[in-house]
């Protein structure tokens, strides 16, 4: 959210007098010139570009395919950073097989940057971007590696938001981490070959985000690892790993959960067969916070009075899922949200006592009858609990050893049971195999629409539109329904869902998880109170319902809706104007079933801009989302609402 209290903007300032603006080119012939000879567009709306077009999406070969790992890796960093930027920046993107110019004169630089696909919903696809220069008549253009753009673009938003450029060094370093990794996931899921996959369903769509957020600037950043750790540490590695445990005396030893057990209790289970000294508590760690804690003063000073030991590295392994610190193990009954100070993306992943409470106050909340109304009305849709947490340090901040539990019903998919795939890893862009080919599949999503298609002799865009609308009864009418009856919302984004599917290929389950994500409509504080006396003591739940709907309509409409929307449209499988009116016409007969959703499915359905989360301008800001007020985390712009454009 903007800060009300400051002086930055959600965009960045005009270009400078004399300046090239963007807009659209022809790649054969000569873009207009402006004033100072850079090649610029006539504004907002440029002229065609007439780029030839295969039959799939694009002009020419998919940069993602390159042969080599770092040119592909590349390619990944700069186009989810110029996805991003055109967001948020209000930059107007043309249409397919066109060329968006975009004038950055900050740095006096112009870049060209085809349009494989434009997408209404903003999942662009964009080809390997060149700068534009003023030698020739025709003018030159160079290519633009990510280090190039990032500065560029960059230098452009801190010096229009009134900050020296040498603080947006932070973010540009980001972007090319991001980059660097990338390409190690590339090149190590390459080696694999077409038939590598995970231990189990579960696990290898965790482990299938090898290019990460498809609209962060630096997705797969992560800093202060050694490339030997981030083997072991790294879902897209399949990384593994044992968990690091100390022994700490009671006294020392804080936590809670929803059903009275003790930490103790709850651990014991997951530390069979490490040798705990007699009295002590086993307390796990992820092996990289183990070693940083050790640094805290307040973790040092109990090492030093004895109250708390560090046993090393013991156990079998866990695997790290899609969100890096939350680790599972097909054979265990939970799974363990570790502390990790290492810094993802735009934050450092310590866990906060405030949320744990919050996810054990939630879990009681819902055993309190929302769950059972849930159950019933929605038996195919689930909320993963995080019904206990554990750390070590009775007084004073976070000491870095906080653990949530969380519920694992996911342990290969045996007796028939459903086996959640997350949704962002069902999306997730897969590279070709390296020689400069495409792969079979794009996405997992893509052999699920196929299957689909095969089994009722349809086209794929049929199947497309059926598999959405299954979706939208599986996954998305209990959420609003949920909110709805009880005021309850969540932050359902595209990694915190999870969808099994059928034999078809269509969607049979979903669920949530993360107790960051619950919010309490003001409205509905007092009906919760009297369902749960003390609900909402002690932690940050009720908040005004004008608010909650915003959320709500980002990470549900924005975040999750229209992004799939977008992700069928630049993965090749339907047209995205087909399936806005999908969801339109679903959310339209939950609006008449749900009165109590009304203002939730107006902003959605008729607003004609949604606040949607600027994760790069929270990148340029050098913003922790983790830290700090829910209302100030992260930079909120306005986005054009396409759902208010669909018809039925």
């Amino acid at each position: 959210m903007n800060r009300p209290d400051d002086a930055r903007t959600a965009r960045p300032a005009p270009p400078m007098a004399g300046a090239p603006a963007s807009g659209t080119v022809r790649l054969e012939g000569t873009a207009p010139a402006s004033p100072d000879g850079l090649p610029s567009g006539p504004g907002a709306r440029g002229s065609a570009a007439d780029i030839p077009s295969p039959r799939s999406h694009g002009t020419g070969p998919d940069p993602l395919d390159d042969a080599d790992p770092l040119r592909a890796g590349d390619a990944a960093a700069m186009e989810t950073l110029l996805r991003a930027y055109v967001r948020e920046t209000g930059t107007e993107v043309p249409e397919t097989g066109q060329a968006l110019l975009i004038g950055l004169p900050a740095s006096r630089l112009t870049l060209l940057v085809p349009v494989r696909y434009r997408s209404a919903t903003g999942w662009h696809r964009f080809g390997a971007p060149s700068l534009v220069t003023a030698d020739g008549d025709d003018g030159d253009r160079l290519p633009a590696d990510a280090a190039l753009v990032a500065a560029a673009l960059i230098r452009q938003t801190t010096l229009g938001r009134g900050v020296l450029p040498h603080h947006g060094g932070d973010a540009a370093a980001r972007v090319l981490n991001s980059a660097r990794r990338t390409a190690t996931h590339i090149a190590h899921r390459r080696a694999e070959g077409e038939h590598g996959q995970g231990p189990t369903p579960f696990l290898d769509s965790e482990q299938a985000l090898l290019l990460g957020h498809p609209f962060h600037p630096a997705p797969k950043s992560r800093e202060e690892a050694s490339e030997a750790e981030l083997e072991a540490y790294s879902p897209e590695l399949r990384g593994s790993f044992p968990l690091h445990w100390f022994a700490a005396h009671p006294d020392v030893v804080v936590g809670g959960s929803a059903d009275g057990r003790s930490p103790a209790q709850l651990l014991r289970p997951l530390a069979a067969g490490l040798k705990v000294p007699d009295g002590m508590v086993a307390v796990p760690a992820h092996p990289w916070q183990a070693r940083e804690v050790l640094a805290r003063p307040e973790v040092a000073a109990l090492v030093d009075a004895g109250l708390l030991r560090p046993l090393g590295a013991a156990g079998p392994a866990w695997y790290p899922t899609s969100s890096v610190r939350t680790v599972q193990r097909p054979d265990a009954e939970v799974m363990l949200k570790l502390s990790l100070g290492m810094r993802i993306t735009n934050s450092r992943r310590n866990n906060l006592r405030s949320e744990m409470r919050l996810g054990v106050r939630a879990t009681q909340l819902l055993a309190a009858g929302p769950g059972d109304w849930l159950r019933a009305e929605h038996p195919e849709f689930g909320i993963l609990r995080e019904f206990a947490w554990v750390s070590v340090g009775v007084e004073g901040p976070e000491t870095g050893l906080e653990t949530a539990i969380r519920d694992n019903p996911f342990r290969g998919g045996g007796n028939g049971a459903p086996e959640g795939l997350c949704v962002a890893g069902l999306l997730a862009e897969r590279t070709g195999p390296g020689d400069g080919s495409p792969p079979q599949h794009r996405a997992l999503l893509c052999e699920a629409i196929e299957r689909a298609a095969r089994a009722f002799g349809i086209p794929v865009a049929e199947a497309s539109e059926r598999w959405l609308a299954r979706y939208l009864d599986v996954l998305v009418a209990p959420l609003i329904r949920l909110q709805a009856r009880y005021g309850i919302a969540l932050e359902p984004h595209h990694q915190n869902t999870l969808v099994a599917l059928d034999t078809h290929g269509l969607p049979r389950a979903g669920w949530y998880r993360d107790s960051q994500g619950y919010y309490l409509a003001a409205s509905r504080a007092d009906d919760i109170e009297r369902l749960l006396p003390g609900a909402t003591d002690g932690v940050e739940l009720v908040f005004d319902d004008a608010f909650v709907d915003e959320r709500v309509a980002y990470y549900l409409g924005i975040n999750n809706l229209l992004g799939l929307v977008g992700a069928f449209g630049a993965l090749g499988l339907a047209d995205e104007g087909h399936l806005l009116r999908v969801c339109r016409t679903a959310l339209e007969r939950l609006r008449t079933a749900e009165p109590a959703a009304k203002g939730l499915l107006d902003l959605l359905l008729d607003a004609p801009v949604l606040r949607c989360k600027g994760n790069y301008l929270t990148c340029v800001d050098g913003l922790d989302e983790l830290v700090g007020d829910v209302h100030t985390q992260s930079v909120y712009i306005d986005l054009p609402n396409p759902l208010t454009e669909a018809q039925r």
